[in-house]
């Protein structure tokens, strides 16, 4: 039932050529799709013209997709990808729920959201070819130069400090214990590729490549003496400090924590709503 229903909602699509500009959200380390919901971001996309289409995942059975498509002129989709995995990897999930998305919208204008490292994630898949014709990347509280954070997980799950030596190690994984502790453990990878970028990691490589002729903008999330939202600091926020990307991106400063909130989504829908040039 469900896939036929998505069948009548493509065959709909294929047969009223209807104007749709695709909103792709993606959500960073330690989260999922839900939490776009969670932190009020889709209520205000919503409520401002950018009705909420569905969840996509990748699963080893497949692609879970809505049961339907949606008639909205605009339209956001949430993504999950795999927080933990090293980056690369997270950018190949993606890659396939983008390629979903321009098989369902051939030719329609494809946004690009990221918050923290799902920012960085979405920028894989833009640099070089630009192969799913993304048109803008807007990253939220992104660590573009890497984050001192990771390597300060990597000394709780190595034991190996250079950030908080001696006992103060055991006493951080004690602290942390049980689930968020197996979770950095797990997730090393995307710590490692989290690096400041001058570590020769991920990062390093990726701020080096050119990127594609698109819209750039930064959604920097920072306390009020402007250092950083205390994960993520404020100059590694700012796209214009790659170097690939100096000078093309503009910027939005909101104070806030890490985390993603109200202010995010209705500055969303103000990026989203001026003219392109």
């Amino acid at each position: 039932m469900k896939k036929f229903a998505f069948l009548v909602g493509l065959l709909a699509m294929l047969v009223q050529p209807v104007r749709a500009d695709v909103l792709v959200l993606v959500h960073g380390y330690m989260a999922d799709a839900r939490t776009w919901d969670t932190s009020g971001v889709n209520a205000v996309l919503a409520g401002n013209g950018w009705q909420p289409a569905g969840v996509l995942t990748v699963t080893p059975e497949g692609m879970r997709y809505p049961a339907s498509l949606s008639a909205a002129r605009n339209k956001s989709y949430s993504v999950n990808v795999p927080a933990a995995a090293p980056l690369s990897i997270q950018a190949s999930v993606l890659a396939r729920e983008l390629s979903t998305l321009r098989q369902w919208y051939p030719g329609e204008r494809l946004i690009l959201a990221g918050h923290s490292a799902g920012g960085v994630v979405a920028r894989m898949l833009v640099a070089g070819t630009n192969p799913y014709g993304v048109d803008t990347l807007i990253t939220i509280a992104a660590p573009n130069l890497g984050t001192f954070r990771a390597a300060q997980g990597l000394d709780v799950v190595d034991a190996k400090p250079f950030f908080c030596p001696g006992p103060g190690i055991e006493f951080m994984k004690s602290v942390l214990g049980g689930e968020e502790y197996n979770y950095l453990e797990h997730s090393r990878g995307a710590l490692i590729d989290l690096l400041p970028a001058e570590s020769g990691n991920i990062l390093s490589g990726l701020n080096r490549q050119p990127h594609a002729d698109i819209h750039y903008y930064a959604i920097i999330h920072t306390a009020p003496d402007g250092s950083g939202d205390g994960i993520v600091p404020a100059y590694s926020q700012d796209l214009n400090n790659v170097p690939a990307l100096r000078g093309r991106v503009k910027t939005v400063s909101v104070p806030a924590g890490h985390s993603l909130n109200p202010q995010d989504g209705w500055v969303l829908v103000r990026l989203l709503t001026q003219p392109r040039h």
